[in-house]
């Protein structure tokens, strides 16, 4: 129904509340004879869930109103449905008709709304009545219909794979490749993508001689998204040769100068892939000129776009440093830009950077190096002395450039020329002294430890050249104490570099040093360098200057460079988060294993006459059962049978559920995991600190094990731990303790947790992480620590019988979740209690259903006091673990299954 022409909708209003009681008052306009009110009454209810309020209980009311011909009334019906079938799946069943014979409706619309409402409402006894219409509507007339239904079935295999392989609707997908609609083939590609990732096998058939022509004769028509999802699926094609590659180039190609930077990143994907396969070097060139333009453009979108696009360059330019190679230029930071976009073209300014226009470059990070943003100044100096390091050619001129900002004597630019400077002597040694008077000059403004550390290194270097490089050191010495220990190991070997070059003046000094390092400090590798240089002065002074006054090895600027085999990975991953994140999927990305949950009820009877009755039936019996002593041997009633042994205190023919067989043991605690490799960057881009952890419960205490390594070239101290808020509540209950950990070396570190101490109010995730960041004297690093449900389960008491019995009644059959669990060999109940115990989760009683089945109920308590109950049936016929949980935090639910 339309207003006139002139009215312009409100649909603000539905969203104000009532003034008497909501529900009650939309139920009754439900059930509105008007059409118009009822449609005005749905909206409400959708307004009312959109801003989180619980409308469930009126689920069978807007049921009802699904038989109309008005679609959109039907469209906010399903919408509804979709949202709260999971809370209600009883009532969402008696929805299904309607979505089967509107599956067969004389309007595609509607045909296709209902397959794809059925196939979002994941639940197991939903899907049964899909297959059917489903599999009828992948072969619809129309394309619009073949398209939705191409994009259910990946919905459907998430919810039980097995049945979707066993109907054959993997084949029905591969079939759809052939439509004649290039949307319908792109979400069959889309669709057989996810299900591929989620197998890890191809169920594509790129192989195949025909797989490609279909997909590049669809990719001229479909839209924006769905040319995405097929150039990623032409980006896992090994062309055959050259003139396949080619072929693929020529029609991917007019891809490069689409609106949509995800079309253009995912074509220059594909062409990069083929320029592997092509070895003609004029086609070669002809296509590095091709994607030059589509690159370059994109750096005109907006910023956050801009910041994707740098971190996919960052890797083209690693790769295929020529397509770029003349456009530097595009790469110079505006006044506007941010500073994540900054840093980022900073970077590839330097990876770009060639004999050619080195002048240009350095006289740009010297306008950027007077700036006002601190990272940035920062970022920029240390850019200038990494160009200087790539190309011998513009040393003199970098070296002039830092003079300059040496000169300027803001503190922050002089401590970064300093670092910079030593890693320019480093590489050209003897050479560019005239900068070494400044430094000299600016030494006190010098407060921070790199920078410290890096002065020291040249004053000990150089000690010959300075007149008065005893009186600078010796400033550095009064403090020794105080100093961090990398400033203290550089100023030992400082010192010693001093004393071989000029021993008669500097007699006190060495004396005073080595007492220092090797009597007063704690620090184990300050002390071991200190006695080797002790010994080797007195007794080998000769060799000491070889060791000590030796030539340096050459060092090259690689901060930036990615291992070939992880930039091969990430440039078949351009476009997707991991070419921004610069890591592989498998260190950022959990995978969850994708299993059918099936809902077995055991006392259920099979046919459609199941009705509440019956449901009460059971939770009275159950009760019943509860309720019983230990000495209680009565037989259940119903199709229970057999004798009862609430808590098994004689057996109750549980011996005869498997042979006998040794008590399990506990299980091992997790292996520590990598949760931060070395070339990670910290929060300001330096790189050097690995992290293993695990986050493990022993003897009641829940403890955070971690093992530190240091890559990098400095000795790291100065540790200090955050954990962030999580549900939980986890957080430190002491302070961090960790020894110093020299160059090459790792430390172990065993943190105690205490629960409560930072709760955050959210649902648990799945999986669950504490989220950590590590400070020390290098950085400060972020990293992700997962752990097990066991873990923050309480070593609490099982519930009472009559605790138990109230929360699985109140919680009901409604909102049980039932799965199964297969197991590598058959279990007794001896060994499923033993082994839940180990994890804190304690039998409360039992029942014998059959001869074969037996019935666990057990209960566990989480650290925020949260309880759950479950009914574990184990049957000595079969190696599967029928597991239904009950919890009012529906959250943990994944977690205990």
């Amino acid at each position: 129904m339309r207003g006139p022409p002139g009215r312009k909708q409100n649909d603000g209003k539905y969203f104000q509340t009532t003034k008497r009681g909501e529900i009650q008052e939309l139920k009754e306009e439900l059930h509105a004879s008007d059409k118009a009110k009822q449609k005005d009454a749905v909206k409400k209810v959708i307004a009312n869930m959109t801003v989180g309020k619980d409308v469930s209980a009126l689920f069978a009311d807007v049921v009802n109103c699904i038989q109309t011909d008005n679609i959109e009334l039907k469209k906010l019906v399903y919408l509804y449905v979709m949202n709260y079938a999971k809370a209600q799946p009883e009532l969402a069943i008696l929805a299904i008709n309607t979505f089967r014979k509107d599956a067969v409706d004389s309007n595609p619309l509607i045909r296709a709304l209902a397959v794809r409402t059925m196939g979002c409402i994941r639940l197991d006894q939903v899907t049964e009545y899909l297959l059917e219409p489903l599999r009828r509507c992948c072969k619809d007339e129309d394309p619009y219909v073949r398209k939705t239904s191409a994009i259910c079935i990946p919905k459907v295999f998430d919810i039980n794979p097995q049945l979707v392989e066993d109907q054959g609707f993997i084949e029905i997908l591969k079939d759809l490749l052939s439509d004649q609609n290039p949307m319908v083939v792109a979400n069959a590609v889309a669709g057989l993508a996810e299900i591929s990732e989620t197998l890890r096998r191809d169920l594509l058939d790129l192989e195949k001689r025909e797989t490609i022509p279909k997909l590049l004769a669809a990719l001229n028509e479909c839209n924006e998204w769905g040319q995405v999802f097929i150039l990623d699926a032409l980006a896992l094609y090994t062309p055959t040769g050259p003139k396949d590659a080619e072929t693929i180039t020529e029609r991917v190609t007019a891809r490069l100068s689409h609106a949509n930077p995800a079309v253009v990143l995912a074509a220059i994907k594909v062409v990069l892939k083929c320029m592997e396969s092509i070895d003609i070097s004029e086609v070669l060139r002809m296509l590095a000129k091709k994607l030059n333009p589509p690159l370059v453009t994109l750096l005109s979108s907006e910023s956050e776009v801009q910041y994707v696009a740098l971190r996919n360059i960052r890797l083209i330019v690693q790769k295929r440093p020529g397509i770029l190679a003349a456009d530097v230029k595009m790469f110079f930071c505006k006044y506007n830009d941010p500073v994540y976009v900054k840093l980022e073209k900073v970077d590839i300014m330097v990876m770009l950077v060639t004999d050619k226009n080195y002048e240009q470059v350095l006289l740009e990070l010297k306008e950027y190096a007077s700036g006002v943003d601190v990272d940035f100044i920062r970022k920029s100096v240390r850019s200038i002395g990494r160009v200087a390091v790539k190309l011998e050619r513009a040393c003199e001129r970098a070296i002039s450039v830092l003079l300059e900002l040496i000169e300027t004597k803001v503190n922050y630019v002089v401590q970064e020329a300093a670092v910079v400077v030593k890693d320019i002597f480093r590489k050209y040694p003897s050479r560019y002294e005239q900068v070494l008077t400044a430094l000299c000059e600016s030494l006190e403004s010098l407060d921070e430890p790199e920078a410290k550390a890096s002065m020291i290194w040249i004053l000990g270097e150089y000690a010959e050249k300075i007149d008065n490089v005893d009186e600078l050191l010796d400033s550095f010495l009064a403090n020794f104490h105080d100093e961090p220990a990398i400033v203290q190991l550089q100023l030992l070997t400082g010192i010693v570099k001093l004393f071989l070059k000029k021993p008669q003046q500097t007699q006190d000094m060495i004396s005073k040093v080595l007492k220092y390092a090797t009597e007063e400090s704690g620090n184990h590798d300050l002390r071991d360098r200190g006695y080797i240089y002790w010994r080797l002065l007195s007794t080998e002074p000769e060799n000491t200057k070889k060791v000590v006054l030796g030539d340096k090895p050459g060092i090259r600027d690689d901060s930036q460079i990615i291992e070939k085999s992880t930039l091969d990975r990430l440039i078949t991953d351009l476009s997707m988060m991991s070419s921004v994140y610069h890591k592989t999927a498998d260190e950022f990305v959990t995978r969850l294993a994708t299993t059918a949950p099936t809902t077995i009820d055991t006392d259920a009877p099979e046919d459609e006459d199941y009705d509440e009755e019956d449901r009460q039936a059971r939770r009275r019996e159950v009760a019943e059962e509860l309720e019983r002593g230990p000495g209680d041997t009565r037989n259940g009633g119903g199709g229970g049978g057999g004798a009862l042994d609430l808590l098994d205190l004689d057996g109750g023919g549980v011996g005869d559920l498997a042979p006998s067989a040794d008590t399990p043991s506990p299980p091992a605690h997790p292996p520590k995991a990598v949760v931060l490799k070395p070339d990670q960057p910290g929060q300001t881009g330096k790189t050097g600190f690995g992290v293993m952890a695990c986050v493990i419960r022993e003897g009641g205490q829940i403890k955070l094990n971690m093992t530190f390594s240091n890559a990098s070239p400095m000795v790291l101290n100065g540790f200090a731990i955050q954990v962030n808020k999580n549900p939980f509540g986890l957080g430190p209950a002491q302070a961090l303790a960790v020894p110093d950990i020299a160059p090459g070396s790792a430390a172990e570190a065993s943190l105690p947790m205490s629960a409560g101490l930072l709760q955050s109010g959210t649902q648990p995730t799945n999986p669950l992480f504490l989220q950590v960041a590590i400070k020390n004297s290098l950085d400060i690093f972020y990293f992700n620590v997962p752990f097990d449900l066991p873990v923050v389960l309480r070593e609490a008491p099982a519930l009472g019988r009559d605790e138990f019995m109230q929360l699985w009644q109140k919680v009901g059959d409604a909102r049980q979740s039932t799965t199964s669990v297969n197991c590598p060999v058959r279990l007794n109940a001896d060994h499923v209690k033993a082994r839940l115990a180990f994890d804190n989760i304690q039998f409360v009683a039992q029942r014998q259903v059959d001869p074969s089945t037996l019935l666990l109920y057990v209960s566990c308590s989480t650290v925020n006091q949260v309880v759950v109950t479950a009914e574990v049936a184990v049957n000595s016929s079969s190696s599967t673990l029928k597991v239904g949980v009950r919890t009012e935090t529906v959250s943990l639910v994944p977690l205990v299954e």
